[in-house]
């Protein structure tokens, strides 16, 4: 009778287990170092020169960006309205898609109220840092590798259309879908010319603005369009909502 209560309590607990990495995020620890920002040969792109050193301090970052079951989390519990359902339907496992940098934000704060950590969207730095793979960088044009085919959903082969997140190959921290499938917001106002005076640590963008910064890239990009030093940007406002914009939280190591 006891090992029958057993396994029922460990059944329990794996189910219970199953439900929070779905309905939370996975956090991966990204330790602290010194990279350089920008790309000099950024075709064209004045916004990514010049490339400057930056040095962070260590953070976590999610495994994925935020999924629609992560996101429907949140609605349930908030009695918050889910976002316009993209033409292709909602597939628990894909990215949240048309969202505002607003909604993100909106998020990171019910997430860090119910689990007791703090929650925020990334720096622009930490987000590329991240991107390229940290510490561990190995100095890759795209997240992961120097190639866009085996690490991001683009135009030529995304269907046109966000897809499941995970299912291409991770960069050298773990970390998928930072090059391509949907763009991602950061916390940063945006400037066009912030890279001339940025700080040397921990930079957090300008102190105003008029629209956010987005990075990676998305399924509707060229490649090029999803390499890790490109920078985009929108007005963080529900008035334009894009099924190729979500994101990803960040968290304190």
């Amino acid at each position: 009778m006891k090992q029958i209560l057993k396994l029922t309590v460990l059944i329990i607990a794996l189910i219970c287990n199953r439900a929070n990495s779905q309905n939370y995020p996975e956090m991966v620890s990204v330790k602290g170092g010194t990279f350089t920002m920008g790309d000099e040969f950024g075709e064209g792109k004045l916004d990514e020169q010049p490339t400057h050193s930056v040095t962070l301090k260590g953070f976590k970052i999610a495994k994925t960006e935020t999924t629609v079951a992560q996101y429907r989390a949140y609605c349930n519990a908030t009695g918050h309205s889910m976002p316009e359902t993209p033409s292709w339907g909602w597939n628990l496992t894909d990215p949240i898609v048309n969202v505002s940098w607003d909604d993100a934000i909106a998020y990171c704060d019910w997430l860090s109220n119910k689990t007791g950590n703090m929650f925020r969207l990334p720096t622009e730095a930490e987000w590329e840092y991240a991107a390229r793979g940290g510490n561990k960088s190995k100095g890759f044009k795209f997240s992961g590798d120097k190639f866009a085919n085996d690490v991001a959903w683009f135009f030529d082969n995304s269907g046109k259309q966000a897809q499941t997140v995970a299912q291409k190959r991770a960069n050298e921290l773990g970390l998928y879908d930072m090059s391509g499938n949907v763009l991602e917001w950061c916390s940063d106002w945006y400037d066009k010319s912030y890279y001339s005076t940025s700080p040397l640590n921990n930079p957090k963008g300008p102190v105003k603005g008029t629209d956010r910064v987005l990075r990676g890239g998305s399924w509707r990009c060229a490649a090029e369009g999803c390499r890790v030093a490109i920078r985009i940007h929108d007005a963080p406002g529900s008035d334009y909502l894009y099924s190729h914009i979500g994101f990803r939280v960040v968290s304190p190591e």
